[in-house]
């Protein structure tokens, strides 16, 4: 009897310690922390960028982390600042993850303008990949001072403008048209406009008050900025052609608040990263182009078809910005000549 009640003893006994270290992992599960992210961009919250691209990211990094990251999202600059300060907000750590133009602080990151030169993108996916690839290959320390997370450009520019209809070159001549960066007021310059360089925030007010009389910018972000109600004409090129220009983005994460991270949630932070994340932000930006664009078609606005021989007088304006741009990285001591077919090589890569 005295046996049996040892045995008994014994298996409740090892049962008990099974459950306590069933019961000590959940609670160590339970325990694990949760990690809050502040995601700072200037894009504004009814913007397609804002809602499918930036929360689209956001939204399957919690998933992918079954809720051990989570986001405070803050569009529309909501934790102050100005759009030019984002990157130096991620890299001092003022915020943790933003998106951001480099060409908002102008010529700070020279070699990645190469992809807003005249004519180079093809499809912002293709591109955006290109541009990813490029970073790694012939300018890996340009964006050192942040952990890198994605780039990506957007799709192709379109002209458009407040009274008058750009038929052809000659019509910019004279016009003052918002430009993003300085290589894409390069361009403007070279084809007759006067050149406004100016953030996206500020086009509405800045069209409004007639201190711009056209804006360069994708049909995607159209609405966001009320270019649709504040113009009557637009002006495109073939969307087969190369684009007559594009901008370049980056996604960036502080250094040290990557570093912090423990292994298992750096895996899900960089299983959302690289060349296939930088595709999909090109490719879910560029997608939402039909819907801008349908936003003018609804108002009636006058959209022009620009033509084959208009893009050949274009790109024989725009030549000398290239010739510019290979002339001032030599001058930074970098080898102007290869970034540049560098950069088309692998555009071609990405877009066959």
């Amino acid at each position: 009897m005295k046996r049996q009640f040892l045995g008994t003893l014994v298996r409740s006994s090892a049962v008990a310690a099974a459950l306590a270290m069933v019961g000590s992992g959940a609670a160590v599960a339970q325990q694990a922390p949760v990690v809050t992210l502040k995601f700072h961009t200037f894009m504004a919250p009814q913007s397609n960028v804002w809602k499918d691209m930036h929360n689209g990211w956001m939204d399957k990094v919690e998933k992918d982390s079954n809720g051990r990251i989570k986001f405070e999202r803050y569009p529309a600059m909501q934790l102050g600042g100005t759009p030019a300060q984002l990157f130096d907000q991620a890299k001092d750590g003022v915020v943790d993850v933003v998106w951001t133009l480099p060409g908002n602080t102008s010529g700070r990151f020279p070699r990645v303008e190469v992809f807003e030169l005249p004519f180079m993108m093809t499809n912002a996916e293709a591109t955006s990949k290109a541009y990813w690839e490029y970073l790694q290959t012939f300018a890996k320390d340009e964006f050192k001072d942040v952990h890198l997370i994605a780039v990506n450009v957007h799709g192709p520019g379109v002209i458009h403008s407040r009274e008058k209809a750009v038929k052809g070159i000659n019509d910019l001549k004279g016009m003052k048209v918002r430009g993003p960066t300085r290589q894409v007021t390069k361009l403007l310059s070279s084809l007759g406009a006067t050149p406004v360089g100016m953030p996206l925030p500020q086009i509405p007010d800045a069209m409004s008050k007639g201190v711009i009389d056209a804006a360069v910018i994708p049909w995607e972000v159209v609405p966001s900025v009320k270019v649709n109600e504040l113009t009557k004409f637009s002006s495109e090129f073939d969307p087969k052609l190369p684009a007559l220009y594009t901008t370049t983005f980056v996604m960036a994460m502080n250094k040290a608040k990557y570093d912090s991270l423990p292994p298992d949630l750096k895996r899900v932070i960089d299983a959302n990263s690289g060349i296939e994340t930088s595709g999909w932000l090109g490719k879910t930006q560029q997608g939402n182009d039909p819907k801008g664009k349908a936003t003018a078609v609804e108002r009636n606005n006058t959209i022009t078809q620009l033509t084959s021989a208009d893009y050949d007088a274009f790109r024989k304006a725009a030549d000398l910005v290239d010739d510019e741009w290979v002339k001032e990285m030599n001058g930074r001591n970098f080898n102007g000549k290869q970034l540049l077919d560098g950069a088309k090589a692998l555009i071609q890569k990405h877009t066959k």
